[in-house]
């Protein structure tokens, strides 16, 4: 069997991805990005011998496998022929497009989708735009999604304009975060970064930063809600 878990709600996703991993006794995980046909032919055929078929997570097998590369073939290639005997689970950081879910034309599929006044408050992140973003933002609130979520979107907003912008500032990582953008997206962004000087941006992404900090060590007399009303109003 194999299910794909995908969607743009990474926090849900990512969670129901962990609940599945916890009730399997012989679980073992790996990174799409390293994972080779040899870990797979002895985890699954060396787990037959002992009468337990081991249960298969992988992160991100989709985002980061090269499909055109002859090793990702066999890779996916040997996952649906072992699909009926074995389980797979993949997790995915982002929402997969259709095309690449039909390669495994069986499997059950779970996608978490975010509500979209998210992606509205996010596409109007902008200097001079306080009142409007303060409101949408508690809009997204009642909307049923936590501080939290929304603080983690912001920070990989502003993530990303900087990233697109100005790749020097950022770490090889998230500008291959960046990469893995469709291109409308990337469009989009691009036009959204320059809203904004080099300098506001990384005061901003400092900001996101220590607000982070202050939830996680408690440090902050204001609470999370606060902070980023604070943030919006400055921006």
């Amino acid at each position: 069997m194999i299910t794909i878990i995908h969607g743009d709600d990474i926090s849900e996703s990512r969670r129901y991805f962990q609940d599945l991993k916890s009730l399997q006794k012989n679980a073992v995980s790996f990174e799409g990005g390293k994972i080779t046909i040899t870990d797979l032919v002895q985890n699954i055929e060396g787990s037959g011998l002992f009468g337990n078929t081991n249960s298969i997570f992988i992160e991100d097998l989709l985002t980061k496998l090269k499909k055109t590369e002859k090793t990702s073939k066999e890779i996916l290639n040997f996952i649906s022929e072992n699909a009926g005997n074995s389980s797979f689970v993949l997790w995915e950081s982002k929402e997969i497009i259709k095309r690449d879910l039909s390669l495994f034309r069986e499997a059950i599929i779970k996608t978490f989708k975010l509500p979209k006044n998210i992606f509205l408050f996010l596409d109007n992140l902008k200097p001079g735009n306080s009142k409007n973003l303060i409101s949408l933002f508690h809009q997204t609130l009642d909307g049923g999604i936590k501080e939290e979520l929304i603080l983690f979107m912001i920070q990989r907003q502003f993530r990303l304009l900087l990233s697109l912008c100005h790749p020097e500032l950022v770490s090889g990582s998230q500008i291959d975060e960046a990469n893995r953008l469709a291109p409308w997206q990337t469009v989009k962004l691009e036009k959204q970064s320059t809203l904004f000087s080099e300098l506001s941006l990384k005061q901003i992404y400092k900001k996101l930063y220590e607000i982070e900090l202050a939830q996680k060590t408690g440090s902050s007399s204001l609470s999370l809600i606060q902070n980023i009303d604070f943030l919006l109003l400055d921006m």
